[in-house]
This record gives structure tokens, C-alpha cells and sequence, in this order.
């Protein structure tokens, strides 16, 4: 089991690179992303300022801005370099700066951003970069690259199709402080949407994700589990029949149109519950057992709409594995020696019908970024799937990017996690 153990644990960074790679590698060359919308947007405003539009449309920026738009959506760096530093295996350049050359000068000064002091950076012949030491100024930490005119005309007509840069441009001279900041690192990246850290717009919607996720999956083992007991005992039953009918009813119905539903009876016109949000606007002035009632009847609809559809799969589920075992023979065995046939279920054939079931508690893991965008929306509850689901909106990748990935690390885990609960439920099962 060890052993097992330790090769899955191997199997999870690569399989989680492989899965970033691949939707890296979406991102990167769907057509529509920030920087072309940043790029459509400065090319309207400039043909609106030029009074009217041109068969071959520019851009609207300089080179100089493109660059600085590139930067700043990570379109400035090959893309396996890019996946790598967001990955956090190579360094980013973090806190840039730069300073043009003056004609038929090999030297310019560039500013320290955050300070007043400057550094000279010296252009060599064979093109490279160099800061001059200076007694000053702390340079060890400082790094500097050149911007070729060449490398600006080509970036610049590659974003305008058509057209040709005839204007000389200028050496750039460059500084920035390498530095691994990635996710191997901690770092999620900065919403290009609303300039934040992921990671703290990510930790915000933890307590929504974990109460309804936590709440969910215990009301919905609580009421399935002895639901698909009582439906196995009470088999072709008028019992068996009508809970059939009412889960797979339950199960027909799309938890969106059944939040709707319940919003418009028991919000809109009965007023019984709250129309949104997920606690009310004066949520810290209540008392313990105020918070907990505000907390409770705010929670109470979507909590309907995220059970709902899961209550149908659980009980047959639980079901259709103790009818297995009640027609087993060492059930049979049992009955037929004068156990009662109540401890022969609970006793015997009721811990090895869980074992099916263990095998998607272990997915339980992945409530830490649950949530369905639908009911969030309908319930105007800021939680993890309607952050995904604004992110694809807004094409707000680093979002995107992190959501994948915690996801993908959680639902590893939770396989891992289920794997480890099978094998300590059933004996017979030995991962070697």
C-alpha cells in the first residue's frame, strides 16, 4: 500500500503539468483574449480620432506601447517560457524599467522603479546589455536586456497586417530583477480583469465554497444512504415505488429552473426567504445565534437546487449495491442459521455495499472550489463558479488558469483519497 501510495503521489505533478500545458497552450492562441481586446479598443479610438476608418487599420499604439501591452499580458515571452514562469520553473521579470537611446549613443540612464536613483546601462558591440557599477546604487539583484529596433518593427507589423513600419525606432534599454513567483511558489498570478491577486480573490470565496459544499454533501449522505436502505429492503414496494418517482423527478429538473422556481414562490411572492445574497446586510451586528438563523435562511433555497440533482445517483447507488449483497450467499447463509435478517443487513451486508460508495467520497475534496455558476447567479451568491464563469466572460486567464489548477490537484487527491478508503473498507483489495 505504501508503495502505491508513493507512485500516485509521483503521478500527480506530472499529470497536473500536462493538464495546465494543454489548457495554457487554449489560452495562448484563442483568438479574443485580453491583449486583442486591448488592441481592438486602441485601434477604435484611434480611428475615431483620425474622424474615420482605413482600409488597413492600424493598432493605434507605437511600438514602445505594444511592448508595454505584451508585458503586461505575457505575450512578450516565447510561449514554453511563459507556461514555465507561471509555473514558477523560471524567473519572471518583475519590477521593469527602461530608457530609450539617444541617437548613436551606447549608453542611457534608467530609473529604479519604487526610488530616485539611476543606473546606466551600457549597449555593447555584440548587442548585450550592461549595468555599470555604481557605488550608489545596489545593483547585484538588477538584470538588464536590449530591445532591438528589429524586434519592435517585427512585433509591430505582426500585430498590423499589411502594413509597414518605416519609422526608425530606438534601443530600449531594459532593467528588471529576476525572481521565481509562480505557482510552485505560491503565486496564482494578478486578474488582468481587476488588477488582485488570484489567490485573494480565490481565499474570499473559501466559507461560501466550504459551507454549501460540506452542508451539501452531509445533508445529501444523511437523507440518501438510509433512503437507498429502506428502498432496498422495501423492494417493488408502493414505499420503493413513490420514492422512486419523487428522486427521479428531482433528478429530471434542472437545478437552475429550480432555483428559479423557488425564488419567484418562496422569495418574490411568499417572502418566506431572502431573494439573495449569502448573508444579510447587517450580518455582523447580530448575535451567535442570529448569525447562525440569517445564515441558515439564506442558505436554505440554493441548497434545495445543489441537492437535488445528486440525491437520484446516491440512493440507487446505495440501493442497487445491498440488493447485490442480499442475494449473496453468505447473506443467505446467515438468514438461513437464524440471524435476523435486520443484523444480517446492518451487520454484514451493508458495510460491503458502502464499498462502491466510498469510492467517490473521496472527491468530497474538490468542495473547496465547488460551486455551481447557475445557482450562484440565480441566488446572486459570490461564490467559486461564478468567479469561473465571469473569468471565461471577461477572458480573465489567470483566473481560468488557477481555478484549473486547484481543481485538478483537489480531484487527484480525492481519487487518491478514495482509493485509500476502498482498500480499508475491503480486505480483498490490495494495491501492490
Amino acid at each position: 500500500m505504501t508503495a502505491y501510495l508513493i507512485r500516485r503521489l509521483l503521478l500527480i505533478p506530472p499529470t497536473l503539468i500536462g493538464m495546465t500545458l494543454v489548457v495554457f497552450l487554449i489560452i495562448r492562441f484563442t483568438p479574443g483574449g485580453p491583449m486583442e481586446q486591448a488592441l481592438l479598443e486602441a485601434r477604435m479610438k484611434s480611428d475615431g480620432q483620425r474622424g474615420g476608418t482605413n482600409r488597413q487599420q492600424s493598432s493605434g499604439l507605437t511600438p514602445a506601447q505594444l511592448l508595454k501591452l505584451q508585458e503586461q499580458y505575457g505575450h512578450d515571452k516565447p510561449f514554453l517560457i511563459a507556461y514555465a514562469s507561471w509555473l514558477g520553473a523560471w524567473p519572471k521579470e518583475t519590477n521593469r524599467s527602461r530608457a530609450e537611446y539617444a541617437d548613436g549613443k551606447t549608453e542611457t540612464e534608467v530609473k529604479i522603479p519604487g526610488t530616485a536613483s539611476m543606473v546606466v546601462v551600457k549597449r555593447t558591440d555584440k548587442g548585450e546589455a550592461e549595468i555599470v557599477p555604481n557605488k550608489e546604487v545596489d545593483t547585484s539583484s538588477w538584470r538588464a536586456r536590449i530591445i532591438t529596433p528589429e524586434q519592435q518593427k517585427t512585433e509591430w507589423e505582426k500585430v498590423n497586417p499589411g502594413q509597414k513600419l518605416d519609422k526608425p525606432q530606438p534601443y530600449v534599454a531594459l532593467i528588471y530583477q529576476p525572481k521565481f513567483a509562480g505557482v510552485l511558489e505560491g503565486n496564482l498570478g494578478d486578474s488582468t480583469r481587476y488588477s488582485e491577486p488570484v489567490w485573494t480573490m480565490m481565499k474570499r470565496r473559501f466559507p461560501i465554497s466550504l459551507f454549501y459544499g460540506i452542508t451539501s454533501i452531509l445533508l445529501t449522505y444523511l437523507v440518501c444512504v438510509p433512503l437507498g436502505v429502506l428502498k432496498a429492503i422495501k423492494h417493488r414496494t408502493p414505499t420503493d415505488t413513490a420514492t422512486s418517482v419523487l428522486i427521479f423527478f428531482g433528478y429530471a429538473i434542472p437545478e437552475f429552473v429550480l432555483g428559479v422556481f423557488l425564488m419567484v414562490i418562496f422569495a418574490a411572492r411568499l417572502r418566506w426567504f431572502p431573494l439573495e445574497g449569502f448573508v444579510s446586510i447587517n450580518f455582523a451586528e447580530l448575535s451567535f445565534f442570529g448569525k447562525i438563523y440569517d445564515l441558515l435562511h439564506h442558505a436554505f433555497l440554493p441548497l434545495c437546487c445543489y441537492m437535488v440533482g445528486s440525491f437520484a445517483g446516491l440512493t440507487m447507488l446505495v440501493k442497487n449495491n445491498l440488493l447485490d449483497q442480499l442475494a449473496s450467499d453468505y447473506v443467505r447463509t446467515a438468514v438461513a442459521k437464524g440471524v435476523e435478517f435486520k443484523r444480517a443487513v446492518i451487520g454484514h451486508a451493508l458495510r460491503n455495499s458502502f464499498i462502491p460508495v466510498a469510492a467517490t467520497m473521496g472527491q468530497a475534496l474538490t468542495v473547496l472550489v465547488a460551486g455551481s455558476f447557475l445557482v450562484e447567479r440565480i441566488f446572486d451568491i459570490d461564490g467559486f463558479g461564478l468567479m469561473g464563469f465571469n473569468a471565461l466572460l471577461e477572458k480573465d486567464y489567470p483566473i481560468v488558469m488557477a481555478t484549473v489548477t486547484v481543481s485538478g490537484l483537489l480531484l487527484m487527491l480525492g481519487n487518491l483519497l478514495s482509493d485509500m478508503i476502498t482498500a480499508r473498507l475491503d480486505p480483498r483489495i490490495r494495491f501492490e
